[in-house]
């Protein structure tokens, strides 16, 4: 059995500039753990895989194409591959999602 506790996994440098921690990363899927202040947000970019957002805490917004709405904890938004998305956190309290990716990307993820 393999346990891995969030605070205890390096913050990934990405070009978002905020707390990304690779939490899972396998060939079958890829998750990580995003914390975002007040104001933060992620840059719109695509990713070669498909994507879905479990909103652990928080009212983020979440940008799939087009569309971007707030959504609440305990949601599951999904992004296909090849899609733009983001998301952003235009609340006063912390946001935390749970970012998976499956399978795992094996190109780049591409800012918009």
């Amino acid at each position: 059995m393999k346990i891995t506790k969030i605070k205890e996994v390096d913050i990934k440098e990405t070009p978002h500039k905020v707390d990304v921690r690779n939490i899972y990363n396998h060939d079958n899927a890829q998750v990580m753990h995003i914390t975002l202040r007040a104001g933060e947000s992620l840059k719109p970019h695509i990713t070669p895989v498909d994507v879905f957002f479990y909103i652990l805490e928080g009212d983020p917004h979440v940008l799939v194409g087009e569309e971007k709405i707030q959504v609440s904890q305990d949601t599951i938004v999904e992004s296909p591959k090849d899609i733009i998305h983001s998301l952003y956190n235009e609340t006063d309290k912390i946001a935390r999602i749970l970012v998976v990716k499956a399978p795992r990307p094996t190109a780049g993820t591409k800012l918009a």
